[in-house]
């Protein structure tokens, strides 16, 4: 296809870790294709008089750990002249998060914002899950102490997270003699007037939770994240290993419901979790695992996801 301009709003690219960034991969893959590509950091997306901009610089990856990237002059971006903007800064989900989501929706879809940004903001990882209830474990969000005490009197052995944390920041096992449930939830809304997120234990856990990716709502790899010894999180950046996965027919199920609506939303490039039978998350805002999938299972995650973005442009302009 024709040559596509593609910019990218992502964390400072002098800290990743080449060999597991999934944006880096992403960018490698568009490269090696003829798009040109730019970089700019979340804080310099503008709004002004209509008109969405960004100060960025062009980018040249390649993969050579140490010597990885080369950014040129600083640029005003003017983001509606671009055919692709990566919106793949990590969370938080935070107000800064949901303001980036306004601005680029206004651009989009003329500009393909993937994911697209309105989708991103009505679809935060766990929340979206809720929409499924059927394919979750049993789930309670809110404040309310004597609630989740209920919660607890029920299902006893039981999981408290934060509603918008990422990486397994601030996820708690508590079973059912822990004597520090009420000063976690005290803890948790002295800093936040955000609900927590409660679910029944999956002893499943310890066996590992399943990363899978869909790209365009199609099942396009898996891995599983084997949490260490001692830890009831699996994710990698608590410490989990990736190893083979492939998916059972439950898995398959889940897909089978989750990706006609991720299609029809515009997510094209979304990872969910699942531990045993039941799905915990569906990650629209800056999935990882291309690295680990692609390793580990033989596929072109990079491949898959700027396919499906190719198609995405030429069936735009040809509408």
């Amino acid at each position: 296809m024709a040559v596509a301009r593609i910019a990218i709003q992502m964390d400072p690219i002098e800290s990743i870790n080449i060999d597991e960034d999934s944006t880096f991969a992403l960018a490698l893959e568009a490269q090696s294709r003829g798009h040109r590509l730019w970089h700019y950091l979340p804080q310099h997306l503008t709004f002004q008089d209509g008109r969405v901009t960004a100060r960025g610089r062009p980018l040249t990856v390649r993969a050579r750990r140490g010597d990885h990237f080369t950014l040129g002059a600083w640029e005003r971006l003017h983001l509606a002249e671009m055919d692709v903007i990566l919106m793949r800064q990590d969370p938080p989900f935070d107000m800064a998060y949901i303001t980036a989501t306004h601005i680029l929706e206004q651009i989009h879809p003329a500009t393909l914002v993937v994911n697209d940004p309105a989708q991103v903001r009505n679809a935060p990882e766990k929340l979206f899950a809720t929409h499924f209830p059927d394919l979750m474990p049993p789930t309670l969000i809110t404040t309310d102490l004597e609630e989740i005490r209920a919660f607890r009197r029920t299902h006893r052995d039981i999981i408290v997270k934060p509603l918008y944390g990422n990486g397994g920041a601030g996820v708690f096992h508590l079973k059912p003699d822990d004597e520090n449930l009420g000063a976690l939830i005290e803890m948790f809304t002295l800093h936040s007037r955000e609900p927590v997120m409660v679910q029944r234990y999956l002893p499943e856990i310890r066996r590992g939770d399943k990363r899978i990716i869909l790209v365009d709502g199609a099942v396009g790899g898996a891995v599983s994240r084997v949490p260490k010894d001692g830890e009831a999180r699996a994710n990698f950046h608590a410490g989990g290993t990736a190893a083979a996965a492939d998916l059972t027919p439950r898995e398959l199920e889940i897909c089978e419901r989750l990706g006609p609506e991720l299609k029809k939303r515009g997510l094209i490039f979304t990872g969910i979790d699942v531990i045993g039978d039941f799905l915990t998350e569906i990650n629209v805002t800056s999935p990882t695992g291309i690295h680990q999938i692609n390793r580990l299972a033989g596929v072109r995650l990079d491949v898959q996801i700027i396919d499906a973005i190719e198609a995405r442009l030429a069936a735009a302009r040809t509408a």
